[in-house]
């Protein structure tokens, strides 16, 4: 599925067509998408989807690659960032925009995680926990809240979303800053429960 060389243009040109064409199919037809359907939407043949990619899992697996790793990106750019409490806002912002441009949180088990997907996606855990941690130190969080907190919360303003019929596709910005109000110091009473183990 992967080489360690460099691709060529025109191949790096045809991958990201079928990664854009095949997030495309997902979210609008699951599991069910066909490799016939996401060439044609890529305005590829299907030989070159299964010279990119030799199975349907492997499709998927790179999509779910792409998305966290953009993801992680992020973080860690703004783990430089100088106010740690803005940092974990905008990186919890880009999360729920990416989910709102297209949730394909359900492909994560469609076909069981690769090596790889596992690797990056726990490096993105990693960031998402030394984020809370700046912004926990830096007092712009209240001091009980864990990057297992924030990993559990980071969906949360979509899911919520999905239940309004015809919502507005920023209404997720509404409950993000609502979620985020709750995660800061001022005003925060001692939560109930102790946090779940780290991923």
């Amino acid at each position: 599925m992967t080489s360690t060389r460099p691709l060529r243009a025109d191949a790096a040109r045809n991958r990201r067509l079928l990664l854009t064409a095949a997030a495309d199919e997902f979210a609008e037809r699951g599991l069910d998408a066909s490799v016939a359907d996401i060439a044609r939407r890529a305005g590829v043949g299907k030989g070159t989807v299964f010279r990119h990619f030799a199975t349907k899992d492997d499709l998927i697996a790179a999509i779910v690659l792409d998305r966290i790793d953009a993801l992680n990106a992020v973080g860690e750019k703004l783990l430089e960032a100088a106010d740690p409490g803005a940092a974990l806002l905008e990186f919890l912002t880009v999360a729920a925009h990416q989910r709102q441009q297209r949730d394909l949180s359900f492909l994560q088990e469609a076909g069981g995680l690769t090596a790889e997907v596992t690797r990056v996606r726990d490096e993105m855990f990693q960031t998402v926990h030394r984020l809370v941690d700046r912004a926990r130190a830096h007092g712009a969080v209240r001091a009980d809240v864990t990057g297992s907190d924030i990993l559990l919360l980071m969906c949360a303003p979509n899911y919520v979303t999905s239940y309004v019929r015809d919502a507005s596709p920023d209404l997720w910005r509404r409950y993000l800053a609502i979620i985020f109000d709750g995660l800061r110091p001022e005003g925060a009473h001692p939560l109930p429960h102790p946090p779940p183990a780290a991923p």
